[in-house]
């Protein structure tokens, strides 16, 4: 399992909401079909191959420049763990959990 946490941002927009490119973004995310977790910092998914990955991520970016932003910085970080199967986001915060607990 390839777990990711990425945020995409316009650049140069005229104001400092940025809900309307948020949501367009995390629209994608949810049409495809990968499970996915909004945050108040970004967005985290889960994926079985890194194709399937970037291709949901691209799609993401490219929802941003369809709703009017000239420039997009899209941060990314992957986990991709292949020594365990099946630990995705809810095994690793509950893995945490049980040791602080």
């Amino acid at each position: 399992m390839i777990t990711a946490d990425f945020a995409v941002l316009p650049v140069g927009s005229k104001g400092t909401d940025l809900g309307k490119y948020v949501s367009v973004a995390v629209q994608t995310i949810k049409d495809s079909g990968l499970n996915y977790e909004l945050t108040g910092m970004g967005t985290q998914i889960e994926a079985e191959t890194l194709d399937e990955l970037y291709e949901a991520i691209k799609k993401a970016q490219e929802a941003v420049f369809n709703v009017g932003a000239n420039r997009v910085y899209t941060v990314i970080k992957i986990d991709d763990r292949r020594d365990k199967k099946n630990r995705g986001l809810k095994d690793k915060v509950d893995t945490v959990n049980e040791m602080i607990e």
